[in-house]
Formats: structure tokens, sequence, C-alpha cells
């Protein structure tokens, strides 16, 4: 457990010291949840994390930033996948997601159907599965916050399934080495790189 959590420490501090390079002048490292991805101009779209606490990130930082993929796609990684979800509060029973409209977050109330806590990625619940899992005719949402291993459905409005299915789920957590504003110069893919994988 130490191990793991000393690796999770240092990632940062590894991923900075490699961005920089021998003598080359330092940039900015920017951290955040994907919200949206244009594969034609090869930009992501992201909230940044300005609370930096371990293990903790909390994605609140308005206005979204928008960058410029990497020349280099050796210098990327997995690909980012775009989601609107920036929070599942069970106690509040309230989801916050990114509305496009207002360019703001917005809190919405839900009914709880089910939810399961301690929920791995191992779990026969989640393990090869695809989420959200978007129900329009039960007018249910399933979602998994890999990070608290909770794994929830509640139901919603009808209106609100009108939006695509990405409004309800988590975008991948990047973290992004620039030096010229709005130019990914390299991308780590937090949520589909496995740092302990041999």
């Amino acid at each position: 457990m130490y191990k793991k959590y000393l690796w999770v420490t240092l990632l940062p501090i590894l991923f900075l010291a490699f961005s920089l390079g021998c003598g080359q002048p330092s940039g900015q490292v920017e951290q955040g949840r994907v919200i949206a991805a244009d594969k034609a101009k090869k930009t992501i779209t992201l909230i940044r994390d300005v609370k930096h606490e371990l293990g903790n990130p909390v994605y609140d930082q308005l206005p979204p930033l928008t960058f410029e993929l990497p020349k280099n796609p050796a210098e990327m990684g997995p690909e980012p996948k775009a989601g609107k979800l920036m929070e599942v509060d069970p106690k509040a029973k309230e989801i916050v997601i990114f509305d496009d409209a207002s360019q703001n977050f917005k809190r919405i109330k839900y009914n709880p159907i089910d939810e399961k806590e301690g929920v791995g990625l191992r779990n026969p619940l989640v393990a090869g599965k695809t989420f959200p899992v978007v129900d329009r005719a039960k007018k249910t949402v399933t979602v998994y916050d890999k990070r608290k291993r909770l794994i929830t459905t509640f139901a919603l409005p009808e209106e609100f399934f009108t939006k695509p299915d990405n409004t309800f789920g988590f975008g991948d957590e990047v973290r992004i080495y620039a030096k010229l504003p709005g130019k990914a110069l390299r991308l780590m893919n937090i949520s589909e790189t496995d740092i302990f994988k041999k």
C-alpha cells in the first residue's frame, strides 16, 4: 500500500522532470478532467484541478481550458475520453455536470435506485463494462466512480434524457505540459495509464 501511494505522490514530480529535460526552459503543468474532445481540430477542453490534493482532486475551476494535442503522438499516450460529469454526491443525492449552454456547472437532484461502495475494477459489476449506462426506457443512469470505488444507479426527470450519454460520464483525467498557452507538448492520460503494469 505504501509503495502504491509513493508512486502516486511522485508521479507529478516525475512527469514535470521528464517534461523539462536538460537545460530547457521550464513550462507549465496543468491537470484536469476532459469535458470535450475535437478530433478534427485535435484539441481537448478540460476543467482544471486547482486544489492539488493527493488522491482528492476537485474539478471546479472555470473557465475551461482548451489545448491542442501534442504534435508527436508518442508524447500523448492513450487518447482522452470526454465526459460532462464532474461529481456524484450520494449524500446530497445530486450529480454535478458541466453545462455547455451556460458554460457553468449544474447541480441535478436524482432519485437513488441502487448504490454499492467498495467496488474495485475487477468486480463483475464493472469489469469489462463501459459507463455510463443510460437506460432511456427506464429513465435511469448507472455511473461508476473509479476513484471512490462507487457504482450508483439513479433516476432522473425525463427532460435530461434528450442529452447525449457522455453528459453522465466522467471524462478522463489528464496531466498536460505546455510552454505556450493552449499548446500541449506532452499529455499523460492519468485515467488510462497503469504505472504499475509490468
